[in-house]
């Protein structure tokens, strides 16, 4: 018995993450984009391996809604990063439920 009350106890953090499909691409997408049109760097001077990405936030706002933030790390062929926030809504059959909210949080050169 104790192992099953364990179990779940384990398993509360995780209910509070509203379930929706991965939904990256769209406001990964767009923070390429706004990096390009904001001259920051150009896509094709990105390494897409080299992306990292974390689901920072996923709430349920309403029917089928819910509201994501993405924490992206590009990396361009020079050595730099940028380091983008990103708040966008996506439901379980539409990522761009919304326009993606992009912040630039960091723009750092990689020295090793």
């Amino acid at each position: 018995m104790k192992k099953i009350f364990y179990a779940a106890l384990l398993l509360l953090p995780l209910s509070g993450y509203a379930a929706v499909n991965d939904c990256r691409s769209w406001p990964e997408s767009m923070a390429e984009v706004w990096l390009k049109n904001q001259n920051i760097v150009d896509i094709s001077q990105l390494e897409e391996e080299k992306t990292e990405v974390t689901l920072l936030a996923s709430e349920k706002k309403g029917n089928d809604i819910y509201t994501q933030v993405f924490h992206f790390t590009f990396q361009d062929k020079n050595g730099k990063k940028y380091e983008i926030i990103t708040q966008n809504d996506a439901s379980e059959d539409e990522c761009s439920a919304s326009e993606v909210n992009i912040f630039l949080i960091s723009k750092k050169e990689v020295n090793h």
